[in-house]
């Protein structure tokens, strides 16, 4: 098969249901060529039962981010499936209920949103990192924009602007290995992450009047397309970036 990700090698984390941004990104990398490996985090029947609709069978991996036992043990179970990595994405974020209080929500609370959401980006990457390195590879995570401050997102959005700065960081250091680190901005989707979001519909009611090229709120398609092509050889000098697939609300004046 020829595609935009022929022979490539694909990790995917964070799919839960197949309305979410991370299964139609492992549909589509499936779809250019690529071979799939996912992770999630409880629940794996249900995983192992949503991977079982994508166009060809994909092995389905335990992965607690925050368990740094778990994150050792990381490349040994990827090598029964693959030997290498050409691309890694990070679709993985959690806020307690208190994280989306900006003036309440406490360090309990606001440490769990950033190590889950943003931390992570770090240590998922070096933990896939000796996997990476011989052909090097493309990082990608999924961000909201963090620019500005939004309605009820609170320290979710701090979380995310931690999130941005961790790829940028990791796009210096890992650039003279061979390893591309970037990020998609997309726009809010009703899926099962924005279920935890506190007051979504006036988040994403912002997008009804303000995307001059529309938008979509149950259509993952587009985010996921833009991950793909940042996974792909067609940015091989592009690191550290955040590309906005979010109909042009991000550059909307008032």
């Amino acid at each position: 098969m020829s595609g935009l990700l022929a022979g490539k090698r694909i990790l995917v984390t964070g799919v839960v249901t197949d309305a979410s941004i991370a299964f139609h990104t492992a549909r589509i990398a499936q779809e250019e060529g690529a071979e799939v490996v996912l992770t999630g985090f409880g629940r794996l029947s249900l995983i192992e039962r949503v991977a079982g609709r994508l166009p060809k069978p994909a092995p389905v991996l335990e992965l607690d981010v925050t368990d740094q036992r778990q994150l050792d043990g990381l490349g040994d179970r990827i090598r029964e499936h693959t030997d290498t990595l050409d691309g890694l994405v990070h679709s993985i974020a959690y806020g307690p209920r208190g994280a989306f209080s900006f003036l309440d929500g406490d360090w309990n609370d606001v440490s769990t949103a950033v190590h889950v959401s943003a931390y992570s980006l770090k240590s998922l990457t070096t933990a896939c990192l000796p996997l990476m390195e011989r052909r090097g590879g493309s990082v990608v995570g999924l961000t909201f924009d963090a620019a500005v401050a939004w309605p009820r997102y609170d320290w979710m959005g701090v979380a995310k602007a931690a999130l941005e700065s961790t790829s940028r960081y990791l796009a210096r250091d890992l650039g003279g290995r061979g390893v591309r680190c970037n990020l998609v901005a997309a726009g809010p989707l009703r899926s099962m992450a924005a279920k935890s979001i506190p007051g979504f519909a006036d988040l994403a009611g912002v997008w009804e009047h303000r995307a001059p090229a529309g938008w979509d709120p149950t259509d993952p398609d587009p985010a996921a397309r833009g991950v793909v092509a940042l996974l792909s050889d067609f940015f091989p000098r592009t690191t550290g970036e955040i590309v906005h697939v979010d109909g042009g609300v991000h550059m909307m004046g008032a």
